[in-house]
C-alpha cells in the first residue's frame, strides 16, 4: 500500500522554494512616500517606526535607493503648507505633489510614480471632499476638484493616479477629463473598495488628515459588507479604472479573493499604516520574528490574489529579498 507522504516537498529549503505556490516579488510592490512642502514638516513619523515624512529633495533620494533595491513604484501623498475649506493646494501646479512627481520622473525617468487623489490632506476640515452649506461631503462638486487636482498630477508627469475618496462616479469623470486633456496613457488605480477602517490611524497622524468633526462612514465602506465591495469595484472597472485596490489589507483578504475570482484586471490591495503599525509593535518587544512575520504577511496579500501589493514594508523586504 502506498502511503502518501506530502512532506517530501518540505524537508528542506530548496525543496521548499522550488514548489511554492506565491511568491512575493519585488518588483510588485509600492513603497508609499510622505512628502512635505515645509523642510520642518519632515523627519521620523512616531506611529510608524521606520517611516518618514521627507522633503522634496530626500523624497528624491529615497526614490534612487528604492530604484536601486528593485522597488520601481511609489505612491506619494503631499503634506502642504497651508490648508483650507476647498483644498486649494492640492490643485496648485507648484504643489508638493506636482513638484515632488516631476522631481522623481527627472532624475528617475524609469521609476512609475503614482500619486494619491484625494482632498483630505488639504482641507482644514479633514474630509476627502468639498462639504456642502450642512457640513455633508458634496459627491458631485468633489468631482470637479477631483479632475482639476488629477490633471496638474498628470501635468507634472505622473504615471499613475490613484483616487482615493470614494466619491460616487470619480473614475469616469477623471478618466474623461484625463482623456480630454490629451493624458490618455496616464493609468487610474481606483480604491474601489476602501473602508471605513479603525487601521488608519497612524497615517492621518502622519498626514495630519483626521476629519475635525464626523467621521468618513456616509462616503468610505462599511466592514459587514462584502457583496457591496464587489460591486464598487465592478463599478470603478466600468468607468474605466485601469487597476483596483482593496484597502485594508488584512482584514479583508476574503475580499480580496473574491474580487480575484470575479475580475480580470490587476488587483492592488493596500497593507496600511494600522497593519504597518501593530506588527511593529510586536516585532519590537520581540514577540514576533519581524523578517517571518513580514514575509508571512506580504504572502497573505499575494496568496489571496493581488497583483500589487502596496506596503510600508516594501523597502525592508527588499533589503532582504531584492
Amino acid at each position: 500500500m502506498i502511503v502518501l507522504r506530502p512532506r517530501r516537498l518540505r524537508r528542506n529549503q530548496v525543496m521548499r522554494e522550488l514548489v511554492a505556490e506565491h511568491r512575493v516579488g519585488v518588483e510588485h510592490l509600492v513603497q508609499p512616500l510622505f512628502v512635505v512642502e515645509r523642510d520642518e514638516d519632515a523627519g521620523p513619523i512616531e506611529s510608524m517606526p521606520g517611516i518618514s515624512r521627507y522633503s522634496l529633495s530626500a523624497a528624491v533620494n529615497e526614490a534612487r535607493e528604492l530604484f536601486a533595491l528593485g522597488i520601481k513604484s511609489v505612491l506619494l501623498f503631499g503634506i502642504p503648507a497651508s490648508k483650507d475649506a476647498v483644498a486649494s493646494s492640492s490643485y496648485d501646479k507648484n504643489g508638493i505633489v506636482q513638484r515632488t512627481i516631476a522631481a522623481i520622473k527627472s532624475a528617475l525617468p524609469e521609476m512609475l510614480v503614482m500619486a494619491d487623489l484625494c482632498a483630505c490632506e488639504y482641507t482644514d476640515h479633514g474630509h476627502c471632499g468639498l462639504l456642502d452649506s450642512e457640513g455633508e461631503v458634496d459627491n458631485d462638486a468633489t468631482l470637479e476638484l477631483l479632475c482639476r487636482i488629477a490633471l496638474t498630477y498628470a501635468d507634472a508627469g505622473a504615471d499613475v493616479i490613484a483616487p482615493s475618496d470614494m466619491m460616487d462616479g470619480r473614475v469616469k469623470a477623471i478618466r474623461c477629463a484625463l482623456d480630454a486633456h490629451g493624458s490618455t496613457s496616464v493609468a487610474i488605480m481606483a480604491y474601489s473598495a476602501k473602508y471605513a477602517s479603525a487601521f488608519y490611524g497612524p497615517f492621518r497622524d502622519a498626514a495630519g488628515s483626521a476629519p475635525q468633526q464626523g467621521d468618513r462612514r456616509g462616503y468610505q465602506m462599511d466592514a459587514p459588507n462584502a457583496r457591496e465591495a464587489l460591486r464598487e469595484i465592478a463599478l470603478d472597472i466600468a468607468e474605466g479604472a485601469d487597476i483596483v485596490m482593496v484597502k485594508p489589507g488584512l482584514p479583508y483578504l476574503d475580499i480580496v479573493r473574491a474580487a480575484r475570482d470575479r475580475f480580470d484586471v490587476p488587483i492592488a490591495v493596500y497593507n496600511v499604516s494600522g497593519e504597518y503599525a501593530m506588527l511593529q509593535a510586536a516585532i519590537s518587544n520581540g514577540w514576533l520574528d519581524g523578517d517571518r512575520a513580514i514575509d508571512e504577511t506580504l504572502t497573505s496579500f499575494v496568496r489571496a490574489g493581488a497583483d500589487i501589493v502596496i506596503t510600508y514594508f516594501a523597502k525592508t523586504y527588499a533589503q532582504r529579498h531584492g
